[in-house]
């Protein structure tokens, strides 16, 4: 028998189930919260966009402040407006990370392809100016030398205090140049190093001179505009003589001991006739130099051809191998009533489970030549991983498991919806297993398949992290470039742009990812269009 409840008593409340959470933060936020949380959003934008303008008009980049200023216009009316322009409200926030993240990188690599851009050419030409001045400071022949001590100005700016045994003449020195100190105002102690310093200045203690390391390695003070005084360590100064002279009138250095002359060559450094070049230099552009380089420069082009074909042949045979050995397992495995069927499956996925990375590491543990576990367990000395054939093979060893797991989910899906009434079909009129896998099983399979091969191969072909951590790209290849004998494409241009010998060429690793994609594209496209004669078979 129910109890019976008061006429006046409340209903029970009601539980809120899992799928009415959305709705009711939708409705929770519309109305008066939605539009202080739109009000707020509006307004970190405009915020962020006033500090970008003033940074953009500060460096007289007038067009990009005219985009951001009509960009940040055009989000504030979107949002503003109640019920017209509702579906730009879903399309902006898209736009806008679109822009950001794929077409801006793609623009600004695009850039650099067309630039010198270096670590020898990584400034503008007056910081390179200033720099090659500096950097031709020598020590002069009869030039002094001067006791030194690092000071503080009453503002907190460094000086040093300069002390002249053979005149016996304290000197301030800083960035600006030297004056002379007041007589008796700077003197040494007993260990021959300065105890005191003018008025307005304070000696730096001992134990603060390591945090100054940094700043005094370039402290340089001018003096009559062609020597200067560098500091060398903590206690010692020396007189430097210019080795080049710049004439601003014709934008020349000369060499001052033999005369040479080094002109700007109008690719972003000063040179001589005889080839010879002044470091550093500044970045500027080039044109199509960079893209000339790789096709008609030996010393790029053919480490470029060499990495290329062992790029596609790596792309080629990782999906080839991976493909076949996971339709394999999966036709073997893909029989009815087939007992621990699900656990072979479930162990076949494990190197996919896996972040790939990982494996990679392992297996290069696992292939060392000294202490790894092949050579150890089955008594071999293979190099796997130090000579340019093996080291090969073992990037598609190691490729081919980290993907087979992928193709044998694909191929045991695609399986699994072939019509089991063509095959028995394909039985009747008299096909043996090879027959039917081959004109029946096959050419169905690759109808769902074939866009996965070509999406594969197309990762492959850019598939950083098995070389990077497998081999790092080694062993060196026999022509001594920076390419080594596993390096596929990405990883070249990796090295060219960060472990380069004379310097990081970014404008040159530029253009060779601009013809990385190209490649790719071109490759993928003509493999979409050949695929294209599957579609009948469906």
């Amino acid at each position: 028998m129910s109890t019976p409840t008061a006429p006046d008593a409340p209903p029970p409340r009601r539980r809120v189930r899992a799928w009415e959470l959305p709705a009711r933060a939708v409705a929770v936020a519309s109305g008066t919260v939605g539009f202080a949380i739109k009000i707020a959003f509006l307004s970190v934008v405009n915020a962020i966009a006033f500090w970008g303008a003033f940074e953009l008009a500060r460096q007289g980049t007038w067009a990009a402040l005219a985009v951001l200023l009509l960009a940040t216009a055009a989000i504030d009316v979107v949002y503003l407006t109640p019920r017209r322009l509702f579906p730009l409200k879903f399309l902006i926030p898209g736009t806008v990370f679109l822009l950001a993240f794929q077409i801006a990188p793609i623009v600004y690599n695009v850039n650099i392809a067309f630039t010198n851009w270096s670590t020898a050419h990584i400034g503008t030409k007056t910081e390179a100016i200033a720099a090659i001045q500096r950097n031709s400071l020598a020590e002069a022949p009869d030039g002094g030398q001067y006791v030194m001590r690092p000071a503080r100005a009453e503002d907190g700016t460094v000086v040093l205090i300069l002390f002249d045994e053979e005149s016996e003449q304290g000197f301030v020195g800083s960035r600006e140049g030297l004056e002379e100190a007041p007589e008796g105002s700077v003197r040494l102690d007993e260990n021959f190093e300065i105890a005191s310093a003018p008025a307005g200045y304070t000696l730096v203690r001992p134990d603060e001179l390591l945090a100054l390391d940094r700043q005094l390695a370039d402290y340089i003070i001018p003096v009559d505009g062609i020597s200067a005084i560098r500091a060398e360590g903590f206690d010692t100064a020396l007189e430097l003589q210019p080795t080049l002279r710049y004439d601003r009138g014709s934008d020349t250095f000369t060499r001052i001991e033999d005369g040479t002359v080094f002109r700007d060559n109008e690719l972003g450094s000063y040179v001589a006739s005889r080839g010879e070049e002044l470091e550093p230099g500044w970045k500027t552009g080039v044109g199509l130099r960079n893209f000339s380089a790789v096709l008609n420069d030996p010393l790029v082009r053919d480490p470029f051809v060499r990495v290329f074909i062992w790029t596609f042949a790596f792309a080629t045979l990782t999906v080839l191998f991976s493909f076949a050995l996971g339709l394999f397992l999966a036709i073997v495995l893909d029989k009815p009533g087939m007992r621990f069927q699900r656990l072979y499956r479930s162990l076949l996925v494990i190197p996919y489970a896996i972040p790939g990375f990982l494996s990679v590491l392992v297996w290069a543990g696992l292939l060392n030549d000294d202490f790894g576990v092949v050579n150890n367990a089955f008594g071999l000395s293979v190099p796997w991983l130090f000579d340019p054939d093996w080291a090969k093979v073992s990037i598609i060893i190691v490729s081919t498991w980290l993907t087979f797991p992928y193709f044998f989910l694909v191929s045991m899906g695609a399986l699994q919806s072939i019509p089991g009434e063509l095959i028995e079909a394909a039985k009747v009129d008299g096909g043996g297993r090879t027959q039917i896998f081959r004109r029946v099983t096959l050419p169905l399979l690759l109808v769902a398949v074939a866009p996965l091969l070509i999406a594969s191969f197309a990762f492959n072909f850019n598939n950083f992290g098995n070389i990077y951590f497998l081999t790092g790209g080694g062993p060196p290849a026999e022509d001594q470039s920076v390419a080594g004998a596993t390096d596929i494409l990405i990883t070249y241009t990796y090295k060219i742009a960060f472990e380069s010998g004379k310097g990081q060429d970014y404008g040159l690793a530029s253009a060779v990812s601009i013809f990385i994609f190209f490649i790719v594209a071109a490759i993928s496209a003509v493999a979409f269009w050949r695929s294209k004669s599957l579609e009948n078979l469906a």
